[in-house]
């Protein structure tokens, strides 16, 4: 056999073939569908956070509303999809929903946004000092609004091969703003003045 037909025998010969494909092929469809795991694990995370919280926040505007049993309600649907996910909360009390991350009254005599020394400020929630934001750090009384958050910090369960930082933490967050029920009288904003220092 000389060496031309050796070379028409190779040609011809497709043993092994379907092997070397798949060899080139399977690392790609792998790295594909560990990437749609990946983003479909997270969109699930988010839509189960973002109706958890919307379900605590509604129980949480009851009087004598259970922040500890919402916010445990919350972290018990997180962990079903994310176990090592690190879940907190943050509640911000406002007495309308136009004071939303409303800063305190003042006089800003500067025009720089900022409640300077000598500038005077109206306390509106009580606390003896300015602040950018009038919110207090609670669930607030009858009839306040209350801006509700749950912050969830989680390691991938899918680890996508050669994407730069698809190991690292990942933060979801997640916030519902609620009318608390009118079981009392609303406590209306102080009118206190201060100074600036």
């Amino acid at each position: 056999m000389t060496v031309t037909d050796r070379i028409r025998g190779l040609r011809s010969d497709a043993r092994g073939s379907a092997v070397i494909e798949f060899a080139v092929a399977a690392p790609v469809l792998l790295l594909l569908l560990i990437g749609i795991y990946d983003m479909a694990h997270t969109a699930y995370l988010t839509a189960v956070l973002h109706g958890a919280v919307q379900e605590a926040a509604r129980g949480d505007g009851l009087e004598g509303a259970d922040n500890a049993n919402a916010d445990a309600y919350v972290t018990g649907m997180v962990k079903r999809i994310a176990p090592d996910a690190t879940v907190t909360f943050k509640r911000m009390s406002y007495y309308d929903f136009a004071d939303i991350k409303r800063a305190e009254a003042w006089n800003d005599k500067n025009t720089n946004g900022t409640c300077d020394k000598g500038e005077t400020y109206t306390d509106e929630n009580k606390n003896g000092k300015w602040d950018a934001d009038v919110g207090t750090s609670d669930n607030g009384g009858a009839n306040d609004v209350v801006l509700y958050t749950a912050t969830v910090i989680y390691k991938p369960v899918f680890i996508v091969p050669y994407v730069g930082n698809s190991t690292a933490q990942r933060t979801l967050t997640a916030s519902a703003v609620r009318k608390n029920q009118p079981y009392a009288l609303q406590e209306k904003y102080g009118a206190a003045a201060g100074t600036c220092s």
